[in-house]
């Protein structure tokens, strides 16, 4: 009886094997890890949520009872002016004037209809201005801060542009900052926190579309109300609603 020979498996297909199973396995015991965190974390993410939401409404119904007592007292009440602008590029690249071209590569705002949040302090007002030909900005409320980034959110890992897909993404960029979850960003972004900057750094510009309904004039102020280039103040958030 002949004995049957043993079948060899070549070195390279034995060791692509190897490296597989550990792929695997490796790739299943990350799979448990992030279930059990997203587990440990549910509770977190609920609880910060209301926690940002009972502040926020807490926040808006004192500066009304402000406003509400000061007119009682035949006073003037005088809001905190806010501390970071919404900038929107509404022009293209023809015929930008080479200093012009750097502020707003600085700024990041590289393409048409990009959107940043930035400062509101006078080195940042001072660019602004200089590419006011270019861009609009104003004031934006918590709402459209809200939809901004749960719409058109994305973060910067690795140099990467990642979408705000679940919670994880914005603490793999932001868990050292105590910045845990899109509430914690948002919150952080809105009451201009301790780590507004690498909150803000960490969001990719904005990207939008282009207005329903057209713009009206890109060559003339929106203070004349004529165009739309310029300050526009607490209306920024209407032209917003339109790109979104």
């Amino acid at each position: 009886m002949q004995v049957e020979k043993q079948k060899r498996i070549p070195e390279n297909l034995k060791k692509k094997q190897e490296r597989d199973a550990k792929d695997a396995e490796d790739q299943k015991k990350q799979q448990t890890e992030q279930t059990q965190n997203a587990e440990k974390n549910a509770q977190y993410y609920a609880e910060a949520g209301k926690k940002h939401y009972e502040a926020f409404q807490q926040s808006a119904k004192s500066i009304v009872d402000k406003k509400r007592a000061a007119k009682a007292n035949n006073e003037i009440f005088v809001e905190e002016e806010p501390k970071f602008l919404l900038v929107v590029r509404i022009k293209g690249i023809n015929k930008v004037a080479p200093k012009e071209k750097k502020i707003m590569q600085l700024l990041r705002l590289r393409q048409i209809n990009n959107a940043v949040l930035l400062k509101n302090n006078k080195a940042v007002m001072n660019m602004v201005r200089r590419i006011e030909a270019y861009v609009t900005y104003g004031y934006p409320t918590h709402q459209t801060v809200r939809a901004l980034i749960y719409k058109r959110g994305y973060g910067k890992i690795n140099r990467q542009r990642i979408p705000l897909s679940n919670n994880a993404v914005v603490e793999a960029g932001l868990g050292e900052f105590g910045i845990k979850c899109v509430e914690d960003l948002i919150n952080e972004i809105w009451t201009f926190g301790e780590h507004f900057k690498e909150a803000n750094n960490f969001l990719w510009p904005f990207k939008l579309n282009s207005p329903r309904g057209g713009l009206v004039s890109k060559r003339h102020q929106w203070m004349d109300n004529r165009g739309d280039q310029g300050p526009r103040d607490v209306h920024i958030n209407e032209l917003i609603r339109n790109m979104l």
